[in-house]
């Protein structure tokens, strides 16, 4: 079974990854900023599991270094970018510091885990990487303004670096869920501008995470265990039927036709649009 490092393990989508790939028998390194109080530590005494909780935040590069600078650490043999910030607010309201928060976590920290993993996996001519990526990464959504930009960079970087490793039998792939009900959004989500000249209902429908409504983790959890057991081979994943459905409305769109759908301050409006783009 392989050794796998899993980041932005505390909660969501990543703490689902680690148990959904510990119950199947992996031993996981599971990382966030703070360890102190996390239940897999619990889980994976009641349960049995090979869980690891290790401090690492991908923000910083001092505490990447530190962390794959432990025993063993650098010579994972999977590698699953998973921790993220989200954020939902126009460009001219969206401010420098929150673009470059987002822009570090989703983008640089995965960039900063890679080039830890890499060598060794150049080195011994295998292993795996796992980029959690977003519809976002694949259409552009009215304010996505950080966010966007943050998974478009990723899913760049991804397909570079499956090109650049694929002769030395390391593979990367990545995974695009669609809207996910975990708490990533009220955990993150600073406060829109009150006096902002940007609609804010189609804004809500973009981080819509309600329980009732988003694709459970569980689901994205299972993508992941399918592509490290090898199962799944392909380079992109959808995942949840809601993201097929937004690619495919996409697809169907010319560039100019995606943007008119937008150019209306009434939700309502714009609300019509979208239910008829989606009706194909």
């Amino acid at each position: 079974m392989a050794r796998i490092l899993v980041t932005g393990a505390r909660r969501g989508i990543g703490r689902e990854i680690t148990l959904t790939l510990a119950r199947a028998g992996h031993e996981v390194v599971a990382t966030m900023r703070d360890p102190n109080g996390c239940d897999l530590a619990d889980i994976a005494a009641k349960e049995g599991l090979a869980i690891n909780l290790a401090a690492l935040d991908v923000d910083d590069d001092a505490s990447v270094t530190a962390l794959f600078a432990q025993a063993g650490m650098a010579s994972v043999d999977v590698l699953i970018n998973n921790a993220g910030i989200l954020s939902i607010n126009a460009l001219e309201d969206e401010s420098m510091a929150m673009i470059q928060a987002v822009m570090n976590t989703n983008f640089f920290g995965p960039v900063r885990c890679m080039k830890a993993v890499v060598p060794a996996m150049r080195e011994r001519r295998q292993g795996l990487i796992i980029n959690l990526s977003s519809i976002a990464g694949r259409m552009a959504v009215f304010s996505h303004s950080a966010y966007g930009p943050s998974k478009f960079a990723l899913e760049a970087a991804s397909e570079v670096a499956a090109q650049e490793l694929a002769p030395f039998g390391v593979r990367v792939a990545l995974v695009e869920p669609g809207i996910i009900a975990t708490d990533m959004a009220v955990a993150n989500l600073p406060q829109p501008r009150a006096d902002s000249a940007y609609p804010s209902g189609r804004r809500m429908v973009a981080m819509n995470a309600d329980a009732d409504q988003g694709t459970p983790p569980a689901v994205v959890a299972n993508a992941v265990l399918d592509i490290v057991s090898g199962r799944n081979t392909a380079f992109r994943t959808l995942c949840g039927d809601d993201s097929q459905m937004f690619i495919g409305m996409r697809t169907r769109m010319s560039d100019d036709a995606w943007i008119a759908m937008s150019d209306t301050l009434d939700d309502g409006v714009f609300f019509a649009r979208m239910t008829a783009a989606m009706q194909g």
